[in-house]
């Protein structure tokens, strides 16, 4: 059975004055999927997604969202996407509950803050302020509000910097449910490990252009086929292995 193709991007370009961000470049993203924008630092990754997500005018190509021509339907693409939020958008009075209240409202939903805050692990947080959250538990909410409006797909950008190794991996496991339970998510991140473990497909951009797409998996079996060994045997294991069975898999929240 094909997969349906629920983000379809083509030719898309972005210029700003003579500089041009994105260079024509076109892939899709299957509905259920973990997918997966990796590239250096101004590669053109975050435009791409600010486009798809309506927050930014495209120069020209065609973007397509679960079958809606961004063109003609950007006000309901945005009822079926969930963003993730940075630190400024929460407004420090508030606590979670109240919090996970207000963005209900503005999306016109009525949300259970408490089912949401089971959802990321964060009950006993329900009467905290944002600022009182550790690093994981930021993240985890700020994933949390992207779930509010019950979107389709969700867009995660850099989710884990600066988390420690416990909250990194209880994030992947997040992460993964909300993809088991049927949601298409798009991650941005700088760790390759990261996309190993979570990506199904990845594209990497770099200077504005797709250069390779694939699932992880068959990426690095192409490049192994080249010939290409690493100058070091490869452990069964890494140092993050190692930390993470020595010390437990279990949240440590400051």
């Amino acid at each position: 059975m094909a997969k349906e193709i629920i983000i379809s991007v083509k030719n898309l370009t972005k210029k700003y004055g003579d500089f041009e961000a994105v260079k024509g470049i076109s892939f899709d993203v299957y509905e259920g999927e973990i997918f997966g924008l990796l590239g250096p630092n101004g590669a053109g990754k975050s435009t791409t997604l600010e486009i798809i997500e309506t927050l930014r005018d495209k120069t020209s190509g065609e973007v397509f969202v679960d079958k809606i021509d961004l063109d003609k339907g950007p006000d309901e693409i945005k009822k079926i996407i969930g963003v993730q939020l940075q630190t400024s958008g929460y407004y420090p009075g508030l606590n979670l509950t109240e919090l996970i209240k207000l963005f209900g409202g503005l999306y016109n939903q009525t949300v259970e803050p408490l089912q949401l805050l089971d959802l990321v692990n964060l009950r006993d947080k329900a009467k905290a302020k944002y600022k009182e959250l550790s690093g994981g538990q930021k993240q985890r909410f700020s994933i949390a509000t992207t779930l509010i409006n019950q979107p389709k797909i969700i867009f995660l950008d850099e989710p884990t910097t600066g988390l420690d190794p416990q909250a990194r991996r209880n994030l992947w496991d997040l992460i993964t449910n909300i993809r088991d339970k049927g949601t298409t998510v798009i991650i941005t991140t700088h760790y390759m490990d990261e996309a190993e473990v979570l990506c199904d497909r990845v594209a990497i951009i770099d200077s504005g252009k797709i250069i390779a797409m694939d699932s992880p998996d068959k990426l690095i079996d192409n490049l192994v086929a080249t010939g290409f060994e690493r100058p070091k045997e490869v452990k069964k294991a890494n140092l993050e292995d190692v930390f993470i069975n020595i010390t437990g898999h279990v949240l440590r929240e400051e």
